[in-house]
C-alpha cells in the first residue's frame, strides 16, 4: 500500500485523465460536471479519480448549496516538485559537462570540425 505522501501524490499524477483535471482547475475552480464534459466517461468515472486527486489532496471540495466546486491545492505539487529538483540540478550539469565536451572539438579556422582522436582510435595507416 502507497503510504508516503510523495508516493501517494505521483500515482495520482500517472493518470492522464487526472493531470487534464488538474490542469483545468489550474485556471480556476469547477464542479464535477464541467470537469466531466471534456471526457467520455461516466460522471461516476470522473467522480472515481477526483477522489483520487482529493486523497492525494492535489484538490479539495467546497460546498456552495447543492454545488461541490472543486479546486486545485498545489502544495503537493510543489513537494513533487522539490523533490525533482535534485535530478534537474544533475541533468543540468550532466548537460553543461555534455556541452563542455563537444565544445573541446570545434570548428577550426576552415570551418570544417577538427576530428577529435581518443585512445581506442588509430592514427594512420598500419604497416
Amino acid at each position: 500500500m502507497v503510504s508516503d505522501r510523495l508516493s501517494v501524490t505521483f500515482a495520482a499524477l500517472a493518470d492522464p485523465t487526472r493531470r487534464a483535471i488538474l490542469a483545468r482547475l489550474a485556471s480556476g475552480e469547477a464542479t464535477v460536471t464541467e470537469l466531466a464534459a471534456p471526457f467520455r466517461m461516466s460522471l461516476p468515472a470522473v467522480s472515481k479519480h477526483l477522489k483520487v486527486l482529493e486523497h492525494a489532496g492535489l484538490i479539495s471540495r467546497g460546498r456552495s448549496a447543492q454545488w461541490r466546486p472543486c479546486r486545485l491545492e498545489a502544495a503537493p505539487l510543489l513537494a513533487a516538485d522539490d523533490w525533482l529538483e535534485q535530478y534537474r540540478r544533475h541533468w543540468s550539469e550532466s548537460f553543461d559537462r555534455l556541452g563542455e565536451h563537444f565544445g573541446q572539438a570545434g570548428p577550426d579556422a576552415s570551418g570544417e570540425p577538427t576530428p577529435r582522436t581518443t585512445s581506442h582510435q588509430q592514427e594512420g595507416p598500419s604497416s
